[in-house]
């Protein structure tokens, strides 16, 4: 069985080690490279997309990263975890991710996603905030505890969390905003 583990959102903090003391089943690493997937969350958000970031990484190295990108590339399959998993695909000439990647990505991930986590053999999952509609890793679903998958991913949530809801939180409330003046 897969073992998640949900830690509480914790306040902001000022710096990585305040962070780190507060929550300390995080590594400096963790935090470092979730705040990467911030950064590309937010780079999606300045396009008009969804502000979910992701980035692949093996033996302390980005080997793949994305944002959600469908209105862009004209694409529903272009979620962020999808464009980090192509471009590391890629980079490696191989659709399975070497052991120990682990997946840094400021949303719970979809169907499709998890699903593509799954046979890419993604050894972690570490997501910021949960996605209450679609969130297959626990919100609405757990599809990465089915029996009939025959690789399982640890899956670890709450990294950030509160910095990921505020970048989400800006984006729906600027294009709702957008929509009332037309």
């Amino acid at each position: 069985m897969i073992n998640i583990k949900r830690l509480t959102p914790q306040p902001n903090p000022s710096n990585y080690t305040n962070y780190l003391s507060a929550a300390s089943y995080w590594s400096f690493s963790d935090v470092e490279f979730m705040h990467a997937a911030l950064a590309l969350a937010k780079k999606g958000a300045t396009k008009e997309e969804v502000p979910v970031g992701a980035v692949l990484v093996h033996e302390g190295k980005i080997i793949g990263e994305g944002f959600n990108q469908p209105i862009l590339s004209c694409d529903p399959t272009s979620h962020a975890e999808i464009v980090a998993l192509r471009g590391a695909c890629k980079g490696l000439q191989n659709y399975r991710l070497p052991s120990n990647t682990t997946l840094y990505v400021t949303l719970e991930p979809c169907t499709m996603c998890l699903g593509a986590l799954i046979h890419s053999r993604l050894a972690r999952l570490v997501f910021a905030t949960q996605e209450p509609r679609a969130g297959m890793v626990g919100s609405q679903l757990n599809l990465a505890e089915m029996d009939f998958y025959n690789h399982k991913i640890e899956v670890n949530s709450g990294l950030l969390q509160p910095e990921s809801q505020k970048i989400l939180k800006s984006f729906f409330k600027a294009r709702r905003n957008k929509k009332k003046k037309k």
